[in-house]
């Protein structure tokens, strides 16, 4: 079907604001080729064949916050995803918190609620994102995240993210996994030697991220008159 809303953001806006995902996603240099080039396709696909995109580049904070423009609410909302893209895999480097706050900074916007997440950055020696090892006390509809409660400002913060772009709600709808990866035993000759948890015990912020996929998907299918059954 087709859209049956406008678009809310200028294509340079939507352009710099993939691309300023793209930055994120590629500041610890995590982020293998299938991956970039997932995403870059992603990206064509959602911005159509009147932006240049090729070859994809990061973007710098005085250009993003540039082609942004001066709204607070868009400058907002683009943090909202940049938070959520350093934490897709679990681990907020310090390489991706120092690539966020210099958009921040560059955006005018000082989130006081970002600074919870300071808790979760991993060094890369000795700290780490795990699973608790009592996931007994967890009550339905709760994290088990260690750090649930320290985060709360930042979760009420990201449940606060507006959809009102196709373009955008498009691309989150096909960046976030449906559902929370399979956790899985690694098994050398016959034995356990690691066990990796699902996502969704390893991302502090997961409930946000579906709850996001949610919402995009929603607006898509209640406000532009969207077909999203090739999301499921």
């Amino acid at each position: 079907m087709t859209s049956l809303m406008q678009s809310f953001y200028t294509e340079e806006q939507v352009a710099a604001w993939l691309r300023g995902l793209l930055t994120i996603a590629w500041a610890d240099g995590d982020f293998d080729q299938q991956e970039q080039d997932f995403i870059a396709q992603l990206t064509q696909e959602e911005l159509g064949q009147n932006t240049d995109l090729n070859p994809l580049q990061t973007i710098a904070p005085e250009e993003l916050a540039d082609l942004l423009g001066n709204d607070s609410s868009t400058g907002e909302n683009f943090l909202r995803t940049a938070v959520m893209v350093a934490l897709a895999d679990g681990v907020y480097s310090a390489l991706e918190a120092e690539v966020l706050h210099q958009f921040s900074e560059a955006l005018g916007q000082k989130i006081e609620s970002l600074e919870s997440l300071k808790i979760t950055l991993y060094d890369g020696d000795s700290q780490s994102l795990v699973a608790p090892d009592d996931e007994s006390a967890t009550e339905p509809g709760q994290s088990s995240h260690p750090h649930s409660d320290v985060l709360q400002p930042v979760r009420e913060w990201l449940d606060e993210m507006e959809i009102n772009d196709p373009r955008v709600a498009k691309f989150l709808g096909k960046l976030i996994p449906a559902q929370c990866p399979f956790e899985r035993d690694v098994k050398l000759f016959g034995r356990k030697i690691v066990h990796i948890p699902p996502l969704c015990k390893i991302n502090p912020l997961y409930e946000q991220l579906v709850g996001l996929r949610f919402r995009a998907l929603c607006y898509l299918a209640d406000d532009c008159g969207e077909d999203i059954s090739s999301y499921s």
